[in-house]
């Protein structure tokens, strides 16, 4: 029915030759489809049929839908066998290349991926502004600026969207911490709301349309956001015309009649705890009308009908699609993200010339970490490690550097992840890893119903869960474990439900019986428990973890520790000596940096501190790479060093893009994406984060990241907008169109780059605009324009800038409208908030 009455849109609209308004035709359609439903049919879409699909109505051939999580990738969470995915640099490192244009691309490689897996709405891109470094989630999101958010995320989800996958933009709004994240009420005026945390949702919507938006756990200012009449209906839906439809945050809605009258159209997940029977009831006795109803159901038949579903079904597939040009994107969006912070003496690159040998230490020298915890955490096609990287750059290129490795210290307090390639399943010899078995019991009695292959170690839902009965099992993980070195071995389990590891029949780690408590995933994760047994390399012991499922969510981590011999930071200090060049990896992991908690500091673990300490007192030429989502203190250590290389998680290239840049195979060219603070004190969120009595106070109001630090004259670590190049820029001839406009008139900028340096590079053209007397507060400056240019050396190029009214306008939250005043402005050219290259004036008459 639906497929030929499109198919016969489709000729109409070719043979008469007309412009023809397609829009109006969908909504005609969509309305015959209404007025055919039942009442039970329409309550029905409101709520999911399950985790990750909507409700079909099969009487009126109205197909469900797929979602699936994704801010850098595909979380594949429906029943193919292989659920591996391309991991791209996580949101933070997307922010910092600063580049709308790549991260479009990033979009449309993400919407290949998602219709491989049968996917039509990839919830995603998070664009929650980061206030604090202490936020669990930051690595997710992608500034502290709300400009450079929405030109991002407009970016992403038009490149996602151009391939027919839809986006789900998220969290509406204030979502900005994990502690206490589903009750607790974020207290924010206003103005701010106007100002800072609406923009990028207002731009998105405004210019890229997502297909839906997703409203958050937490309350604003009192009131659950799925209940927010204010910002869901009167905002979204009433002044930006918005016409997907809201779907909550899975398992956000904690009503029916506000929740539904509010705005929020579709609960997830399914089946219906609210809405469903619930809705219907209300509706009956006349306490949600009809109309409402409709209302949802047109917005969800709306995305239906933009999906294709009608027409054709995306169909998953098994196998990974892997394609060789998103590989070669994901190494070029990690490579632009990644900023070089400091690089005393040209220390880097890194040249044969110069060099013949360096020393790889630490923690995250021979571990891969592309990506933080929880739903943005998704198991990759592969993984590249720095140490992997650096060695098969130098192979490659033929460099005749000896490379030196230790470990130096453990990454956290936590034991490692048990490394799969000292796992044999019992299935296939061939492989790395453990073989599943599956029951449908919580004891593993009984014959299993199903077994896979376990590749890793660190395993959350959907990728420890069964293609059944998802929600109550119990699974034993079975195979061999090979030690490479003699010596007592620790093993560990870290779970969300029960679990236990036996070696060679006996019990090691018993997290069954009794388990620890800890703060991580809002409580609900065990603590560390922890076994030993002693092992002979070269023999083999059969190795069995058990799990048990008791929560609608699972999480299993296990941990082990080979035998060192000696002082670890002692052997590293020893390799750092023999070595020209030491380049130390440190940083934090999914452990630190994860949806369900924030960290309790900015501090890095204790002995990277100690192995960074003692490494440059060994070796003048020290480089530390960092892999954060989030600024840590660098006080104490930074001086000591000679270069600092902030790479974030930058997805599954993460070995081979961190090699390209210290080698300077690419000229670094990213840009912080938030200001790098000192001292967690001097943070604007610091007095009121992370809350407390379920209220956190966002008492700096508009004065986030850098317009805070500007205004209190706090000198940062690290600016906002900083990044180094192995170049240098000159910036010259600022002109402006005019030194008057008025309020419906534009000024148009152009100014001079030129690549003054013996290397090609790109540059980060800001430009800021400061209201000099205003009848309210205003920063002392904001970003209102940027361009990233690529410049052969001597190269110059005139870089353009258009300013319009909406970029000189506060919100007046005493008139409830925004407000452009006359009077004089400034414009700032920058390379960051601080470094300000070139100034003019401007003013804003009346008419």
């Amino acid at each position: 029915m639906s497929k030929n009455r499109t198919v016969n849109r489709e000729k109409s609209i070719s043979q008469t030759g007309k412009t023809v308004n397609v829009a109006r035709i969908l909504e005609e359609e969509i309305r015959n489809l209404l007025e055919r439903m039942t009442l039970e049919e329409k309550v029905s879409l409101s709520s999911g049929a399950d985790r990750w699909h909507t409700v079909s109505v099969e009487r009126l051939g109205v197909p469900a839908i797929t979602m699936m999580d994704g801010p850098n990738a595909v979380r594949v969470a429906i029943d193919v066998e292989d659920k591996t995915s391309a991991c791209f640099p996580v949101g933070i490192c997307m922010g910092a290349t600063w580049n709308p244009e790549l991260i479009h691309r990033v979009g449309e490689a993400l919407a290949e991926e998602a219709k491989h897996r049968g996917c039509d709405i990839l919830l995603g891109p998070n664009v929650n502004i980061v206030r604090s470094p202490l936020n669990g989630r930051n690595f997710e999101t992608y500034s502290e600026d709300p400009y450079l958010t929405s030109r991002i995320a407009v970016a992403f989800i038009n490149g996602i969207q151009s391939q027919n996958v839809g986006a789900s933009i998220k969290h509406y709004v204030c979502n900005n911490s994990e502690f206490e994240r589903f009750t607790i009420s974020s207290e924010v005026r206003e103005r701010a709301l106007r100002e800072i945390y609406l923009p990028a949702f207002k731009a998105a919507v405004e210019e890229a349309d997502p297909w839906t938006v997703m409203a958050a756990y937490n309350k604003i200012n009192g009131t659950y956001a799925t209940e927010q009449r204010y910002l869901l209906s009167d905002i979204l839906k009433g002044e930006w015309g918005y016409k997907g439809f809201v779907v909550s945050d899975w398992g956000a809605v904690h009503s029916t009649i506000p929740a539904a009258k509010a705005g929020t159209d579709l609960e997830m997940p399914g089946p219906a705890k609210f809405f469903g029977k619930q809705l219907m009831k209300a509706v009956k006795e006349g306490k949600v009308s009809e109309s409402v109803i409709d209302d949802k159901v047109r917005r969800i038949l709306r995305i239906v009908f933009k999906s294709g579903a009608f027409e054709e079904r995306k169909v998953a597939s098994d196998k990974p699609l892997n394609k060789p040009e998103h590989q070669r994107l994901a190494r070029e969006v990690a490579s632009e993200g990644i900023v070089l912070l400091k690089n005393d003496r040209g220390i880097l690159p890194i040249q044969e010339k110069n060099v013949r040998s360096i020393a790889v230490i630490g923690p995250n020298a021979d571990e891969a970490r592309i990506q933080g915890g929880g739903s943005a955490n998704v198991n990759p096609y592969y993984a590249v490690s720095p140490l992997e990287g650096i060695r098969s750059l130098t192979r490659e290129n033929e460099l005749s550097i000896e490379i030196f490795y230790e470990q130096g210290c453990r990454l956290s307090d936590l034991l490692d992840v048990i490394d799969s390639r000292n796992l044999i399943p019992s299935e296939d010899e061939d492989q790395h890893g453990l073989t599943a078995e599956y029951f449908n019991n919580l004891d593993l009695s009984g014959e299993p119903f199903e077994k896979k292959h376990i590749d890793t170690l660190r395993l959350t839902s959907p990728y420890l869960d069964p293609k059944e009965n998802k929600e109550a099992y119990s699974c034993r993980l079975m195979g061999r474990f090979a030690p490479p070195k003699t010596g007592t071995y620790r093993f560990s389990l870290v779970s969300l439900g029960l679990s236990r590891i036996l070696c060679n029949n006996e019990l090691i780690v018993d997290n069954w019986t009794k388990q620890i408590p800890s703060n991580r995933f809002g409580g609900l994760l065990s603590g560390e428990r922890v076994g030993e047994i002693d092992m002979v390399a070269g023999e083999t012991y059969d190795i069995e973890i058990d799990f048990c499922k008791t929560f609608r969510y699972a999480v299993l981590r296990v941990g082990c520790e080979i035998p060192i011999d000696g002082d670890p930071i002692d052997a590293a200090v020893r390799a750092a000596t023999e070595a020209d060049v030491a380049v130390v990896f440190v940083g934090l992991s999914a452990d630190f940096e994860s949806e369900g908690f924030d960290r309790p500091d900015m501090n890095l673990p204790n002995a990277q501190i100690e192995l960074i300490g003692k490494v440059s007192s060994a070796n003048k030429n020290t480089v530390v790479v960092l892999n954060t989502g989030a600024p840590v203190m660098m006080e104490g250590w930074i001086d000591k060093v000679s270069a600092v290389v902030q790479a974030w998680y930058p997805g599954q290239e993460c070995g081979n893009a961190i090699a390209d840049i210290l080698f300077g195979n690419v000229n670094p060219s990213g840009k912080l994406p938030e200001t790098f603070p000192r001292r967690l004190e001097d943070n604007p969120a610091c007095i009121n984060y992370p809350g407390e009595n379920g209220i956190v106070y966002y008492g700096e109001g508009i004065f986030v990241g850098y317009r805070y630090y500007d205004k209190k004259k706090i000198e940062p670590l690290f600016p906002f907008g900083h990044g180094l190049s192995y170049t240098t820029f000159d910036y010259s001839n600022l002109k402006l169109s005019s030194t008057e406009i008025r309020k419906d008139e534009k000024l148009h900028l152009t100014v001079d780059v030129n690549n003054t340096g013996a290397e090609e590079g790109k540059e980060v053209v800001q430009l800021y605009v400061q209201d000099i007397e205003s009848s309210l507060a205003r920063p002392e400056k904001e970003l209102k324009g940027f361009k990233k240019i690529k410049l052969k050396p001597g190269e110059a190029k005139t870089v353009n800038f258009t300013l319009d009214r909406k970029h000189l306008s506060f919100y007046d939250p005493s008139k409830r409208q925004w407000n452009t005043e006359p009077g004089e402005f400034k414009v700032l050219i920058g390379s960051s908030s601080h470094e300000i290259r070139l100034e003019g004036s401007f003013s804003l008459i009346t008419d």
